[in-house]
């Protein structure tokens, strides 16, 4: 069984020509060639020496040859399955069909002071029985429904907290967070469980990858799970302000990454996520949920 989602009947909206499309595509080659990405870890810099990268261990930094990267795109699977705790939410990724996922809060409102605070455990654990029984509602990403919980340190137990709770009362997917090495736990509920998840590796711009999101994507990657490979610059701050240099950026950064989970398990799902941001040029503040955003 599988959730129905939304199965869109039309043809995307194209804004784009396919010159326009390749100009882009190319850019993002002599990026990953000429330029590089950073990599905080030691393991994936000597993994993608291996392959063919050229590595500068002084500067953590990596160059792709095209041949690597158009090889590994090559072994994306169009579609696959995320199995979720009730067969009847399971997902089939791919395709025409589009699935929702909740956006995280922060906090809470008290109902008797009308004051934001952090929500409880408790809290947390009503929100995601409400999301789970809506319909719109396919999958979750980590940090939902709240990032901040009462009585939680967030440096060390916020994310394994908030998929428990996921695992328990959410019968939908769910994304395990990287921070801390939070991974660790949150892949043994899954497989306790016998559900799939997938990882959370979310690059650092311009052009880096931190460890926790490298760790996070290899322990995911081996267990069988899905990774989603994400990147979220600012344009004008930690990205460029042009909208034509910031998606060359953003795929090299996603790019980058999708290269790396390829080459430790070829076959592994795709999940691409590119959050970027217009930044107010004023206040140097990310226009998040602004109309500006939709452009990108």
């Amino acid at each position: 069984m599988t959730a129905k989602g939304h199965t869109r009947r039309f043809k995307p909206l194209t804004l784009l020509s396919e010159e326009e499309v390749e100009a882009i595509h190319r850019a993002t080659l002599d990026v990953l060639e000429a330029t590089g990405v950073r990599f905080e870890s030691e393991r994936a810099l000597k993994l993608l020496e291996k392959s063919g990268c050229r590595v500068d261990y002084e500067q953590r930094r990596a160059r792709f040859p095209t041949g690597l990267v158009e090889e590994c795109l090559s072994k994306c699977p169009s579609t696959f399955r995320l199995r979720a705790g009730n067969p009847a939410n399971c997902v089939h990724l791919g395709g025409n069909t589009t699935y929702f996922c909740p956006s995280r809060g922060m906090r809470t409102v008290d109902l008797d002071t009308w004051e934001q605070r952090p929500a409880t455990i408790q809290e947390n654990h009503d929100a995601v029985k409400v999301i789970d029984a809506l319909e719109t509602v396919h999958l979750a990403a980590s940090y939902t429904p709240y990032c901040e919980l009462k009585d939680v340190p967030a440096a060390m137990m916020l994310l394994p907290v908030s998929c428990w709770s996921r695992m328990k009362y959410f019968t939908k997917p769910s994304r395990v967070g990287a921070a801390q090495e939070s991974h660790i736990w949150e892949i043994q509920m899954a497989q306790a469980l016998d559900v799939d998840v997938f990882a959370a590796m979310e690059a650092a711009p311009p052009l880096t990858w931190y460890g926790d999101a490298i760790d996070c994507a290899w322990a995911c990657a081996e267990a069988g799970y899905p990774v989603e490979v994400g990147c979220g610059c600012v344009m004008g701050g930690t990205g460029p302000a042009t909208i034509a240099g910031a998606l060359v950026q953003s795929n090299a950064e996603i790019t980058s990454g999708i290269v790396l989970v390829q080459l430790i398990r070829p076959g592994t799902g795709i999940l691409s996520n590119s959050f970027v941001f217009a930044q107010n040029m004023r206040t140097g503040a990310p226009a998040a949920s602004r109309i500006e955003v939709s452009l990108f």
